[in-house]
């Protein structure tokens, strides 16, 4: 992560000296060839408008929003940028499958579980339990708004036609998969609309009035930067429903005099990675706008998000890579290598010293430093925590263990080499008698000195144990 954040700031640096004071240029919808190039250059890219999904829906999912900032569940995070310890001027929560993490910039984020199927999960609220529901519900929609959109790609991509739906309302013609697709194809594309977690966000601009400038289009404050979303499936897509509280919902009909976007509304940037001859897009976001990143969009593409005037939430889906980040992955590497420690111990030895800090600084101090943002919501990883701590607490112990039976092992050594050079010096090199010459010490007083000097360097090296 370290080197990609290396990478990341060297070719931030190259395109603004490529630059120096000037803009790169952007395209809004006012535009005339903004959506021939959004077809061009951003294909994957779909925006599905406020009226294609149901009313219904949109006020769930709203008043969802709602009572979660009211209960006080989101919370700025505290990341790492650049070396740098940051709080992120977005607040945020996870909600999704039971027992996943989420990992961004250095910070791992624990869901607070949404209500699937055979799970009894626990909130403090009644509230907050529909709040997670109604989540649960939107990553269903969203999940098979997103097969259909990536259905209708891969039917393009095949029939080698350039047009594909970018932006659709509600009486937009489906295309579907048809007949040509073999179950594989299927089974690919539903893995890849799998969506395990949702990161939440929100964040009132008038409450932060230090917000970045965009660096390279001059598109205005910049509530996230740009950035790829992180950690995810490989070519997994990513839906975003987006909420602005109140204020305008359109832009103005006289808006000539706004050089770009309209400041007041909220937008999604999207750019090639350090490309500086292709445009730019701004795409406003109304209320209950829903857009998705289809296949590698999120890997060759760049992503912002640009503040507007009013609150804004978001529910972000994604596909999260947890195979190393689900507690029970975590619970059972923790069990399995106390058990190769049992079986072998220096077969165990390397792979514990390296896993016992993982467990603490990955996961335990992750959590705990937290605090009870988690309690706030759900008491589901308490138990589960405290599971966890008190295996970490076998593993450092029997870490400790085998530190203290190599320095064994290395005094015993020393012992050893240092008994064996102190009887040298106290024994003669050769018998008195094969010298010509009486004894000038008897026996046992030899023996009875070697074995003082031998206890003395015992207790020596026992000493020098921690």
């Amino acid at each position: 992560e370290h080197n990609l954040d290396t990478a990341e700031e060297s070719g931030k640096l190259r395109l603004l000296e490529e630059l120096e004071d000037t803009w790169l240029p952007y395209l809004t919808p006012k535009d005339d060839e903004f959506y021939q190039q959004w077809q061009l250059k951003y294909p994957k890219l779909i925006l599905r408008e406020a009226s294609s999904v149901s009313e219904e829906l949109h006020k769930e999912v709203q008043e969802a929003f709602l009572t979660l900032h009211k209960h006080g569940c989101l919370f700025r995070d505290l990341v790492r940028i650049q070396g740098k310890d940051l709080l992120t001027p977005v607040s945020r929560i996870l909600i999704g499958n039971p027992g996943c993490t989420y990992k961004y910039l250095n910070t791992r984020l624990f869901t607070v579980p949404w209500p699937v199927k055979g799970s009894n999960i626990k909130y403090p609220e009644a509230e907050i339990a529909a709040a997670c529901e109604t989540f649960l519900k939107l990553n269903d929609y969203l999940q098979i708004e997103t097969i259909q959109a990536l259905e209708e790609l891969a039917a393009k991509e095949k029939a080698n036609e350039d047009a594909v739906p970018l932006c659709m309302s509600a009486d937009f013609p489906r295309v579907g998969m048809g007949s040509s697709y073999d179950g594989q194809d299927e089974v690919d594309i539903k893995s890849r609309a799998a969506y395990n977690v949702t990161l939440l966000n929100f964040m009132d601009p008038q409450k932060m009035p230090y917000l970045k400038e965009e660096p390279y289009f001059g598109m205005g404050k910049m509530a996230v930067s740009w950035h790829h979303d992180e950690n995810l499936v490989d070519r997994s897509a990513v839906a975003v429903y987006s909420y602005s509280c109140e204020g305008p919902e359109e832009e103005s009909d006289d808006d000539s005099h706004f050089e770009g976007r309209d400041p007041d509304i909220w937008h999604v940037g999207f750019k090639i990675s350090w490309d500086i001859e292709t445009p730019g897009l701004a795409i406003p976001l109304h209320q209950g706008d829903c857009y998705f990143m289809l296949d590698d969009l999120n890997a060759t593409h760049q992503h912002c998000v640009l503040a507007g005037s009013q609150p804004r939430f978001s529910s972000t889906h994604r596909v999260a890579e947890c195979s190393t980040g689900t507690l029970d992955y975590i619970l059972q590497r923790c069990q399995l290598a106390l058990q190769n420690v049992r079986d072998d111990v220096d077969n165990g030895d390397v792979s514990l010293k390296s896993f016992e800090p993982a467990v603490e600084f990955e996961w335990l101090r992750q959590f705990w430093f937290q605090g009870n943002r988690y309690r706030k919501c759900t008491d589901w990883w308490c138990q589960p925590m405290a599971q966890l701590e008190a295996l970490w607490k076998k593993m450092e112990g029997v870490v400790k263990e085998m530190e203290f039976h190599h320095v064994g092992q290395a005094g015993l050594q020393l012992l050893t080499s240092a008994s064996s050079s102190w009887a040298q010096v106290i024994r003669p090199p050769q018998p008195p008698e094969k010298l010509g010459l009486q004894a000038t010490m008897p026996a046992y007083l030899f023996l009875f000195l070697q074995r003082q000097v031998l206890a003395m360097l015992t207790r020596l090296v026992l000493n020098s144990w921690p």
